[in-house]
């Protein structure tokens, strides 16, 4: 039934917000002239898929977990992208095509070693990563991988139609938050 929302919700989310994407990937692409960041990650059952977003760093800012770059990589606008989530809106992409779900675990790079342990021994890669779920409505990023672990898991066991909603609603109505950036 999630993944039927996750189509509709998705869809619909391209549609009525095309307006306002494409908006931001020109604004983007004079900011830094490439609007659109990929990124490879780990999805369901460990397989890589190229998550997309709005660019918010500079484009030759290091590939590297958001809680590990440095707050000078990322530009004005990109700031102002991060602030308002909107540089989530692709990933809206992500979902309609079935490499995400609105709600799930952050999908994390392949380079971060500890946080894929930790997931993996606890069966967090059986579900498909999302945009937002417990973790980031409780302010817990990829910085500390055991806790973000944990904290997936009880998503994952606890998640129904109901919880889906509210994490949603909760992460719409300002309640999500994103990795932080070192200073």
């Amino acid at each position: 039934m999630i993944r039927i929302f996750d189509i509709l919700f998705s869809l619909l989310g391209l549609v009525v917000l095309s307006p306002i994407l494409v908006v931001l990937m020109l604004m983007g692409y004079f900011d830094t002239g490439s609007p659109i960041f990929c990124q490879e990650r780990l999805g369901k059952n460990k397989q890589p898929f190229r998550l997309m977003k709005f660019r918010s760093m500079h484009v030759n800012a290091p590939s590297v977990a958001t809680h590990l770059a440095n707050a000078s990589s990322i530009t004005p606008f990109g700031s102002f992208l991060r602030k308002s989530k909107l540089d989530e809106l692709p990933q809206l992409w992500n979902v309609f095509v079935g490499d995400m779900s609105l709600v799930g675990p952050r999908p994390n790079l392949l380079s971060q070693e500890e946080l894929i342990n930790e997931r993996y021994s606890r069966g967090v890669y059986s579900v498909r990563p999302g945009i937002t779920g417990l973790a980031q409505i409780n302010k817990i990023d990829m910085s500390t991988p055991r806790l973000l672990a944990e904290t997936d898991v009880k998503m994952i066991q606890e998640l129904n139609t109901l919880g889906y909603f509210k994490y949603i609603f909760l992460t719409l109505f300002g309640k999500g938050f994103g990795d932080r950036i070192r200073d």
